[in-house]
């Protein structure tokens, strides 16, 4: 059992918990994910580390609900504790394993769209501890939904809040503080995006565009996070990739952002499923145990 030492509500619908779980505050670094399980009956749901504490041997979690089991999983207390937690799972982020001095040499943004914002902050910490200053522009619908402010005014070089309606910080989508920022001459070497998936194919629109190189996560639907189901298969230029083994975070100019997003509206219902099988054909896994081709 993994123990909840924390649990706050930080936005509507968004939850922050620090667990218990030793091994996984260990072995992880930025970009990682873990694999969370409340009990027998329960759903295996996917979520980025957050923050982690090595000494303490906690990890940080942050959920937004959607289905039933992510509202289940905002009842539970400080005290509480998920049955299972599986990982660090996924690949750190790649400059995890650059060289400091480049690193240091490098103009970076980093851009996060509502709940997408938390896995933004462990990235941004990282480089803040190691003497390197980013730029954040974190964006959400009003006020009220911005998560980690402070969290993010403590690690960050500059920090850019955006709302779409105008009621703090810089008025209107992620996309045009980028564009505010370039035109005032500022030059960035690398751009990452980490939200919703309309949020991240508009920013890699742009960026593109902009000729700045940019790393996006990809959040689509996963089952087991070992490459097992095929669940969160990706098209990443020519090529198919798997988000939980070979990602999650990629160039966002090679992804199919229009396939990834249709996929997974349809991966939703069992007839998409089935539909999904016969297109893909032997690059569908097929073991997520509900579309049959496992079978």
């Amino acid at each position: 059992m993994y123990k909840i030492v924390k649990a706050e509500k930080l936005a509507d619908k968004i939850y922050l918990m620090d667990v218990v779980a030793p091994r996984v505050a260990t072995h992880c670094e930025p970009g990682e994910f873990v694999i969370v399980k409340m009990d027998e009956k329960g759903e295996r749901v996917p979520l980025t580390i957050c923050n982690f504490d090595r000494e303490k041997g906690t990890i940080t979690i942050v959920f937004q609900t959607i289905g039933a089991s992510t509202t289940r999983m905002a009842e539970l207390k400080e005290g509480d504790s998920f049955m299972d937690i599986v990982g660090p799972l996924g690949n750190p982020s790649e400059f995890v394993h650059e060289d400091l001095e480049v690193l240091k040499k490098k103009k970076m943004l980093f851009v996060g769209g509502g709940v997408g914002a938390a896995p933004v902050l462990p990235q941004v910490k990282w480089l803040h501890e190691h003497g390197i200053d980013v730029d954040v522009i974190i964006g959400a619908k009003n006020k009220e939904m911005l998560i980690l402010e402070d969290e993010f005014k403590a690690v960050s070089g500059n920090y850019y809040p955006c709302t779409d309606d105008g009621s703090y910080g810089w008025n209107g989508m992620v996309t045009t503080k980028i564009e505010d920022l370039v035109s005032q001459g500022i030059k960035y070497d690398e751009c990452v995006a980490i939200g919703p998936m309309i949020m991240m194919k508009f920013c890699c629109l742009l960026t593109k565009k902009l000729e700045i190189p940019t790393i996006v996560s990809m959040n689509p639907i996963m089952v087991d996070g070992t490459g097992m189901c095929g669940a969160c298969r990706l098209h990443v230029g020519d090529e198919i990739k798997f988000a939980c083994v070979d990602g999650p975070e990629f160039d966002g100019h090679l992804i199919n952002f229009d396939e990834a997003m249709k996929r997974q509206a349809i991966y939703k219902t069992e007839e998409g499923r089935k539909m999904l099988e016969l297109q893909e054909g032997d690059t569908h896994h097929g073991g997520c145990g509900v579309c049959g081709g496992d079978k």
